[in-house]
């Protein structure tokens, strides 16, 4: 794709259409030649109404309060907000009567008048703002119009630019399959009628509002398809809003006080966006007909979880805060679990090494004049023991497994490739798979998904909104196939030859074994 660079418009360039519901006359400021037509433009325009934060760091999210389509009047009628909602959101957005700003643009008919809210990342910091957006159609031209529902500047939160509007407009020639967008600003009244004098930050907004328009319909145009899709599994609007409370609750005293030498945004954010995913789940799985998503705690019917490979255990410690019955386990011990217990006393963080039953019985002997039995753990939990497994390396292939053997539903977020056996080694790639999807991470996903289906689990995957570039999360809540003969899942994806001399040399090297 070529490179974006709009032409900068003159002071007095006509706007290209007439705004019968303002005084002020609008005020263009960029414009770019384009090959995408009017579908395409309103689709892309209707992806930015729904998904800010795609504009904006500074934005979590849109909750759309209202949405109706027709060039009917309807910001003075009464009735409630829902009316004509078609957000699957709008069912958390309680008793507002929200009604769209009015619009009427002179030989353009409005078709589709919304209300979302803005909804950003740190709430102790900027406020939501609420915004009417209506797409307008004339023959040649198409129309978007963001209107912040303020009356003067000073009433913006930061994070919007300081006008009364701002518009994207799309011109097309249908015999030249040709056209352009171009981004327009609405000053308030009392604004300077100077377009020179408009503030650099608007002018940047502007510049990146088209910036964005123009990639997203221009890739559309050459055939582009998203292949990264969010919140199949846990609504957007309910996972952010966990995440930040939980944000709001833990963020700054764990990074503050933070015992590795690894970087604490980095785990402490991820961490908590893995608990906030988590929570949503398991109000799904286990809520009673009575409990709700709104309900506090764990729902009654949790039936407890593990964290295996638990690293740092920050991930087990916020479940615990959260009241959410569970333990974990790793290799090696961590400078943070003595913090933790200082918070939480009765936190179950241990030193474990795993030896999966299965191990046991294809090397049987291995380990007989080995260390004491009780640095090992086979595996084995409580049936519906919920298995966590985050980035847990040489544990990551055996989780499904494990859960089959305990009958116990699971999430697997791969990192590194590991075999059965504990060596690394790179996954075969998937057969028939687009060039994509055959890197190591995507055929490491692959292959554990596959040894998940022979253990008779219907795999599902979730994108999950989280700092790091391993972030595909596998679940498996539901059983496809009761009975599986778990040592000829094991061989048939390469077997154990050497798991147990790894576990040696791992006893050898680390001195949290050596009492």
């Amino acid at each position: 794709m070529a490179p974006f660079k709009p032409d900068e418009l003159p002071a007095g360039t006509p706007p290209g259409f007439d705004d019968e519901t303002s005084s002020r006359v609008w005020v263009p400021l960029y414009s770019h030649d384009c090959t995408f037509g009017p579908d395409l433009f309103v689709d892309k325009m209707m992806n930015l109404v729904r998904n800010p934060n795609l504009n904006s760091s500074w934005l979590f999210r849109a909750d759309i309060l209202y949405d109706r389509e027709g060039d009917q009047d309807e910001s003075n009628q009464g009735g409630s907000d829902q009316d004509g909602c078609n957000d699957a959101n709008a069912s958390d957005i309680a008793n507002t009567h929200v009604r769209p700003l009015p619009r009427r643009i002179r030989a353009m008919p409005r078709q589709r008048s919304l209300v979302r809210r803005l909804i950003p990342r740190n709430r102790r910091r900027d406020a939501p703002l609420d915004q009417t957006c209506t797409f307008h159609r004339g023959p040649t031209t198409n129309l978007v119009i963001y209107a912040p529902h303020v009356t003067a500047a000073a009433h913006l939160p930061f994070y919007h630019p300081a006008v009364r509007a701002v518009g994207h407009l799309h011109r097309w020639d249908p015999v030249r399959a040709l056209g352009s967008v171009s981004v327009l600003v609405l000053p308030f009244d009392d604004d300077d009628d100077d377009d020179d004098k408009l503030p650099i930050k608007v002018r940047r907004t502007a510049y990146h509002l088209l910036e964005l328009l123009h990639k997203h319909g221009q890739s559309s145009a050459a055939g582009y398809v998203k292949r990264v899709h969010h919140d199949r599994i846990v609504p957007q609007a309910r996972l952010q809003n966990r995440y930040a409370a939980l944000k709001d609750k833990y963020a700054r005293r764990l990074v503050e006080s933070w015992a590795e030498s690894t970087d604490p945004l980095k785990h402490v954010f991820e961490d908590l966006a893995i608990a906030a995913f988590l929570i949503e789940l398991w109000a799904d799985m286990y809520a009673d007909d009575d409990d709700g998503h709104d309900a506090t705690g764990p729902p009654r019917r949790f039936p407890g979880f593990v964290d295996i490979g638990c690293g740092n255990g920050l991930l087990v410690y916020v479940l615990h805060q959260e009241g959410y019955p569970g333990w974990g386990f790793d290799a090696r011990t961590r400078k943070s679990w003595n913090r933790f217990r200082l918070a939480a006393p009765d936190l179950r963080l241990e030193c474990r090494l795993l030896l999966p039953a299965a191990v046991s019985r294809m090397e049987p002997g291995a380990m007989d004049d080995g260390p004491d039995v009780r640095l090992f753990h086979d595996g084995s939990f409580p049936p519906g023991t919920f298995i966590i497994s985050n980035h847990a390396d040489e544990l990551t292939a055996w989780t499904p497994i494990l859960a089959a053997a305990s009958r116990s539903p699971f999430i697997a977020i791969p990192c590194c490739s590991h075999n059965l056996a504990g060596d690394r080694f790179r996954a075969p790639p998937p057969k028939r798979a687009p060039d994509g999807a055959r890197s190591t991470y995507a055929s490491l996903v692959d292959w554990v998904a596959r040894i998940a289906v022979d253990c008779g689990w219907e795999v599902e995957t979730e994108m999950l909104r989280i700092p790091s570039t391993r972030n595909t999360c596998l679940l498996a809540r539901r059983r496809l196939d009761g009975q599986v003969d778990v040592d000829s899942v094991v061989d048939k994806f390469g077997g154990v030859k050497g798991y147990s001399a790894n576990v040696v040399r791992l006893l050898k090297s680390d001195p949290s074994f050596s009492h």
